[in-house]
């Protein structure tokens, strides 16, 4: 009954961490993060990793991402097309000549540097939602960009992984053809599946007498959407988005929407939330203090800069642009998958991996700040354009 104990204290570390963060002016996904680091192996000591937090992580970070596509405004995500694609492809220049750059000045080889350069590329926006979410942010024009802008940066990351293993000759690189083609026939088929099945099988579904039919059916097709999306070669968080954008399109949305959000925020997504914390390790780091500090700085400055030009040439605003960018920047367990895949590749040497599993944390860190700091005032931006209004009129 060990994981008993230790799912309560995850729930109760976060829900206080996340107060104290809310007092304190900062999104309450900063102070859940730093729960995780605090009761984990790197402080306290108390919440260890196990297959347990594993399973509960990835539960909750699906679910965290299936809300977000529930809450999705499609018609925006669609008219913002084109800025997510010049987000994405902006926060994957700049972080890819940067890491390659500075790992060659480090004395890396070529082929390990163009891995580095491929790591900083990577986005995962799971914390991003969150904080958007908690902002009241995730419908907007730039909580679209971002959302969309993910999904573009996925694929294409994804990619140019396969590109590379296979110039490089590695095992994973051997059918470059076959991974293209599992890439494109996921999105014809995701759309075909969400247009003409979900709603048919939401409507007939949910007339079945069981308990919680609607719910039961919607968790189903998000395993399924997820399920897919691994077998095509996809990040797991793309299927659960597309489950979620499938389903808000039927007239079941609000009621799924009410009923997944406790299960998640209760259970599944806390665990996820201290489940990155418990990834640090101060052990031996000192020796690769200088190429975690210089890597760690590009990875922040290329993607916040690259995803604000995108999104500036694409008609934001300065600051919306800033803050499209910061909501880029968490690397999040993409890049952490993508590490695992270049240590068994030798492509990332073992010396190097704990640093950039502390790149990882310290990127997904400075997300939330980053996001409340740059995000655009609404409310303020309104009552100055309502006070200029009324200053034009009465000098008219």
């Amino acid at each position: 009954m060990e994981f008993i104990f230790s799912l309560a204290i995850i729930i109760a570390a976060t829900k206080l961490a996340g107060d104290l963060s809310v007092r304190l002016g900062q999104p309450s996904v900063l102070g859940k993060l730093i729960a995780g680091i605090i009761i984990g192996p790197a402080v306290l000591n108390w919440i260890l990793p196990s297959s347990f937090i594993d399973n509960f992580a990835e539960l909750g970070v699906l679910l965290l991402m299936f809300i977000a596509g529930l809450e999705t405004d499609l018609d925006q995500l669609k008219r913002n097309w084109k800025a997510s694609c010049a987000v994405a492809i902006g926060g994957i220049i700049l972080p890819f000549i940067g890491g390659y750059s500075a790992s060659l000045a480090l004395g890396l080889s070529h082929s390990q540097s163009l891995f580095i350069g491929l790591l900083l590329c990577a986005t995962s926006v799971s914390i991003s939602v969150q904080t958007l979410k908690e902002m009241d942010a995730l419908d907007t024009r730039e909580g679209s960009t971002i959302l969309g802008a993910a999904v573009v940066d996925d694929v294409i990351v994804v990619l140019m992984l396969a590109v590379m293993m296979s110039m490089l000759g590695t095992s994973e690189g051997s059918a470059l053809g076959i991974i293209f083609a599992k890439k494109a026939l996921f999105f014809v088929a995701i759309l075909v599946v969400s247009v003409v099945v979900v709603p048919f099988i939401m409507k007939k579904l949910s007339t079945i007498r069981v308990t919680e039919p609607v719910m039961s059916t919607a968790l189903i097709l998000l395993c399924f959407y997820v399920y897919f999306a691994e077998k095509m070669g996809v990040a797991g968080i793309i299927g659960a988005f597309a489950a979620g954008i499938a389903i808000s399109q039927t007239s079941y949305k609000h009621e799924v929407e009410r009923k997944v959000e406790p299960i998640a925020y209760t259970l599944f997504v806390p665990v996820f939330f201290v489940s990155i914390g418990l990834s640090i390790q101060f052990d031996g780091i000192g020796g690769e203090l200088g190429f975690l500090l210089l890597l760690t700085i590009i990875a922040i400055a290329t993607k916040l800069l690259g995803g604000a030009l995108g999104a500036r040439m694409t008609g934001f605003g300065t600051r919306s642009a800033a803050a499209i960018g910061a909501g880029m920047v968490s690397r999040g367990e993409v890049a952490l998958i993508i590490a695992a895949s270049g240590l068994e590749s030798q492509l990332l040497k073992t010396q190097y991996f704990t640093s950039v599993v502390l790149l990882v944390i310290v990127t997904t860190l400075v997300t939330p700040p980053l996001l409340k700091a740059l995000f655009p005032r609404r409310g303020l931006d309104e009552s100055n354009d309502r006070m200029k209004e009324m200053v034009g009129k009465r000098q008219n």
